[in-house]
């Protein structure tokens, strides 16, 4: 009987996920997998919007300018000017396909949001929820398409590659990917799913520190996948922590975004006593790119012993704070906080992994045949710190330019699936004990907070490479030796991505963008203005930073 395979296996249902398989459904047939449901995702989390030139005082020049001084010269400028002109035509299509964005009913034209590091007005969004619209919209475009189908509760297990062939012997110069293994969470056995081309858009990491605006299923499950296939992983020491958060004193798997728009809108950033501070740190003041003001931040909080500052916008009419951010003003409320009355408290939470998988500018990564697309990949877009509301552009441009690439992948190259063994039931029965994968997890993410966050040194992340990788490597330990569930999985990935990011860390001895160590203060791009490189040898303890 002969096997079932796919054109594209997309993995992954966020903003880049669902736009390429739209765009992929009219070349051939599309698998659509998640984990969970459709929605969940961080683009569904995503409230800020999209950024995109739209006016006649704005240009692609000083859009490619402010993305380029966020990314402290380390973007590829000719990634960034591809999604920067790629800009309006993007919006132009979404709005084509039933995406809502809010427009100053006044005026009659799109109302432009303003935020940090940007020079102009320029993020087209919908309220305070653009993410949750922008999948609305995409997600029934996918629904209605006959060319995709969609598995819901199909977990990502591992890559297929040679290594999975019949007496293939182990070769990590020269891969070539055939799909995946998938852990069905529904009726709980591992399916083997062949794909002529196989595209990673599974979000980000998050998952991996102890405060996140990341939703539960950012546990870094493409970049560990890929990783342990042999795919080059780019970057990971610059990882953006969004200056505000909603600060509660309940411990949650997810902290509440507080948007970058409620700063563009006007709101100061202040100590607990009422003061200004932000003015201390950068000329832009509260609206200073994201990696100064979560320094500024943890700078602040650290010096006077505080668990968090406040963002205040009480001095604005009530009227127009609750029109601009409903979500944000109603979520406050349940927590006892009345934003035009009084000052939110908020603390800097892991947002956005700025490296990843590396790819070219047309989403290919090194494994033949496997692409990766959206915050899973570091194309150069974001260099070493990204400027707010790239990041929904950056996944719809590379989308849209990766399909045509897998498109002509798939018709140029005869794909030979014989031999790829079914899956490999290694695990022991040995039931899973939630205690044992809590704190593991638990202490993984406290290390990496602590070691790995804001501020680094290189004592802390020498302590840090002993400790997480003995955790990480009892982590792997009880994977193998427990029967397979969601758990274990998400547990094994976490400890692979921990790792790695003290790696990084500790290899970089400079300070730029979202990676600031106070022992090499100062940036130096004499020596490292490049991006940093790991890849897997096959041999998990030389693996190799390529310099």
């Amino acid at each position: 009987m002969e096997e079932k395979v796919y054109d594209y296996l997309v993995i992954g249902s966020g903003a880049a996920g669902l736009y390429f398989s739209i765009i992929a459904s009219e070349y051939g047939k599309v698998l659509l997998l998640t984990k969970n449901s459709l929605k969940e995702s961080n683009t569904y989390y995503a409230q800020g919007g999209i950024a995109a030139v739209d006016k006649v005082t704005d240009s692609f020049e000083e859009h490619i300018k402010d993305t380029l001084t966020a990314g402290d010269e380390l973007c590829n400028p000719n990634a960034v000017e591809m999604i920067v002109n790629e800009g309006p035509e993007i919006i132009h299509n979404l709005i084509k396909r039933g995406v809502k964005f809010t427009k100053d009913k006044e005026k009659g034209i799109y109302s432009l949001h303003k935020e940090g590091g940007h020079s102009e007005s320029r993020v087209f969004h919908f309220k305070d929820i653009t993410g949750k619209e922008l999948i609305r919209a995409l997600t029934k475009s996918v629904k209605e398409n006959k060319n995709v189908t969609i598995y819901e509760n199909m977990m990502s297990v591992d890559i297929l590659t040679e290594h999975q062939k019949i007496k293939q012997p182990k070769d990590y110069k020269n891969i070539t990917c055939y799909g995946i293994y998938a852990y069905d969470l529904k009726k709980n056995n591992v399916q083997k799913i062949l794909s002529k081309s196989t595209i990673l858009a599974t979000g980000g990491s998050g998952q991996v520190y102890l405060h996140t605006s990341n939703p539960a299923v950012a546990t870094g499950d493409g970049l560990a996948m890929a990783y342990r296939a042999g795919a080059t992983i780019s970057n990971l020491e610059f990882y953006q922590f969004h200056p505000t958060t909603l600060y509660t004193e309940k411990e949650k798997e997810s902290s509440f975004l507080i948007s970058e728009a409620v700063r563009g809108f006007g709101g100061e950033l202040k100590t607990k006593d009422g003061k200004k501070f932000m003015h201390k740190y950068h000329k832009l003041k509260s609206l200073a790119p994201r990696d100064v003001v979560a320094r500024a931040i943890d700078t602040e909080m650290k010096k006077r012993g505080d668990d968090f500052v406040y963002l205040d916008v009480s001095n604005f009419p009530a009227k127009k704070i609750i029109s601009s951010f409903p979500n944000i003003y109603h979520k406050c409320l349940t927590e006892g906080i009345d934003i035009t009355k009084d000052m939110i408290p908020v603390v800097p939470a892991a947002h956005y992994q700025c490296g990843g998988i590396e790819t070219d500018l047309h989403g290919k990564t090194d494994i033949k045949g496997l692409y990766a697309i959206g915050e899973v990949a570091q194309n150069g877009v974001h260099g070493a710190n990204r400027l707010a509301s790239n990041s929904l552009l950056e996944a719809l441009v590379f989308a849209k330019v990766s399909s045509a690439s897998v498109q002509r992948y798939i018709s140029k190259n005869a794909i030979d699936f014989t031999g790829i063994k079914e899956w490999e039931y290694y695990h022991t029965e040995r039931p899973l004990e939630k205690v044992v994968v809590s704190y593991l997890r638990n202490t993984i993410k406290r290390l990496v907070s602590e070691f790995v966050g804001i501020v680094r040194s290189d004592e802390r992340l020498k302590m840090a490479q002993k400790m997480i990788d003995l955790i990480a490597w009892q982590a792997r330990d009880y994977y193998m030796q427990t029967k397979l569930s969601k758990e274990t999985i998400e547990l094994r990935n976490i400890a692979d991505v921990a790792s790695l990011m003290v790696k990084f860390a500790s290899f970089r001895k400079e300070s730029r963008g979202l990676h600031f160590n106070i022992n090499h203060p100062l940036k130096d791009n004499e020596i490292w203005q490049k991006n940093t490189r790991i890849r897997n040898t096959g041999r998990r303890s030389k693996s190799d930073i390529i310099k």
